[in-house]
């Protein structure tokens, strides 16, 4: 039997990180294990935000580094922790300097499009029309082939109020949902940022929320925090028969 193709997704690495006083190398680390451990090769690596904490030209070094281990193509968007810039040059992205970060590639034949969500100061995305013109006219341009929208800010509602303030508003989820909703070919959107599993729909499309390669949130749905906890994770996307499937991997750490 043929194999599909296979999408790793890491999201949410945040190298120089010590949230909760928790390094996150000895986590990343694991979790590049694990990938290069499954028994079917991926074809590809989609990194959805948040590569390092602060920003930094050496975070960009070591994470370039690290990944570079898995010796496979790397699609990269940037979360509301990266700086596009720096971003955009160490991962030879297109586009020039801090504009919005988007492009499309394909993986066999499943198409990924990648749509920066971030806006520049602030935790909480956003998608101006520009961006949303811009995905439209990107989805209109190949309305036949299986379609994967990856994003940082993933367009759902968790119901943790801290979490959902720092996210998306609902006019930009349903802004988006408005495009979605035009073009059917669109498999799945995915992103990163919550830190957390959380699976929802947007436009009539499955919408993921990956989890992190370095902490979890543990929700809490009746005071505003939040608590971080392992295991790291990431999420694995595969395109069989035109049907696109996504799966979630825990990496066991201690």
């Amino acid at each position: 039997m043929p194999k599909p193709p296979l999408i790793v997704q890491l999201s949410d690495i945040h190298i120089g990180g010590s949230e909760d006083g928790k390094d996150p190398m000895p986590r990343v680390e694991a979790v590049i294990e694990a990938v290069r451990s499954l028994p079917n090769a991926p074809d590809a690596v989609l990194v959805s935000g948040d590569l390092t904490d602060h920003g930094t030209a050496k975070e960009y070094e070591v994470i370039r580094a690290m990944l570079g281990r898995l010796e496979l193509p790397l699609y990269v968007l940037p979360g509301n922790h990266d700086d596009r810039g720096r971003l955009r040059a160490t991962f030879d992205l297109p586009g020039e300097g801090e504009e919005p970060i988007r492009y499309s590639v394909d993986v066999g034949e499943l198409r990924v499009v990648l749509l920066d969500s971030n806006v520049p100061g602030r935790d909480p995305g956003a998608y101006d029309d520009e961006r949303l013109s811009w995905l439209d006219a990107e989805l209109a341009a190949e309305p036949e082939r299986p379609t994967l929208l990856a994003v940082h800010h993933t367009p759902l509602a968790t119901g943790i109020l801290e979490w959902d303030a720092i996210n998306l508003e609902v006019r930009d989820r349903e802004a988006l949902g408005a495009v979605v909703a035009r073009h059917p070919q669109l498999r799945a959107i995915v992103g990163g940022h919550l830190h957390r599993v959380a699976v929802s729909a947007l436009g009539g499309c499955p919408v993921l929320s990956a989890p992190s390669a370095y902490l979890q949130v543990r929700p809490n749905f009746e005071r505003d925090e939040v608590t971080w906890i392992d295991p790291p994770g990431f999420a694995i996307h595969a395109l069989r028969d035109g049907e696109l499937t996504s799966q979630v991997e825990s990496v066991p750490f201690t």
